[in-house]
């Protein structure tokens, strides 16, 4: 297996230039990254990015912070093209488990990336939620981890192995620090880095 290479930026003409090289599978995108790239549109920036990337998977992250929000803007997000996948994190500002958003647009069909998990308790709670028929990236944060000295590897390992039977479900290794991580996450089979 492969692991695939996402770039984590929501700068234009990066993403315009590595989308078309075969080095890099897909994107990911977050609302600092867009306002770093100067975005002052969230809507407008992200119609522009998918007129250049129509067919390799980008992220787009809801800013939503309520559930109820937060499916309205999944809705939209989804709605601009069908390589786009609506980032929703794993808890809101409270703390509060995503669980119910996590299933209500799972089960419609919406390619979701859930973010910011930071452990096995909370892949498998999303796991439990994702419908299986349905595309979904889990993206698990190993360098943020591993800044706060807790090593994300056992993490990555049973969440892989958790996932590994449905092809529909991808672990991402996030917060990428340096190249010694993409060896890392070949090493797991993890499916994306």
């Amino acid at each position: 297996m492969r692991t695939k290479i996402f770039c984590d930026i929501a700068d234009y003409k990066t993403i315009k230039f590595f989308n078309n090289k075969s080095l890099v599978d897909g994107f990911t995108t977050n609302p600092s990254l867009m306002r770093l790239a100067g975005a002052k549109n969230y809507k407008k920036y992200s119609l522009k990015i998918l007129k250049v990337c129509k067919k390799k998977p980008i992220s787009f992250e809801v800013f939503a912070d309520n559930f109820k929000d937060m499916l309205k803007q999944a809705y939209e997000i989804n709605s601009w093209g069908k390589n786009v996948y609506v980032k929703i994190p794993v808890v809101n500002s409270k703390g509060i488990f995503t669980g119910s958003v996590i299933k209500e647009l799972s089960d419609k069909g919406i390619k979701l990336n859930i973010t910011a998990v930071y452990s096995f308790e909370q892949s498998k709670k999303i796991y439990k939620k994702l419908n299986k028929k349905t595309k979904s990236i889990i993206s698990i944060f190993a360098g943020r981890m591993a800044d706060k000295g807790k090593d994300p590897i056992p993490i990555f390992k049973k969440s892989i192995f958790l996932t590994k039977k449905n092809k529909n479900i991808e672990i991402l290794w996030a917060s990428t620090r340096e190249a010694y991580n993409f060896i890392q996450a070949k090493q797991l089979n993890c499916n994306i880095i």
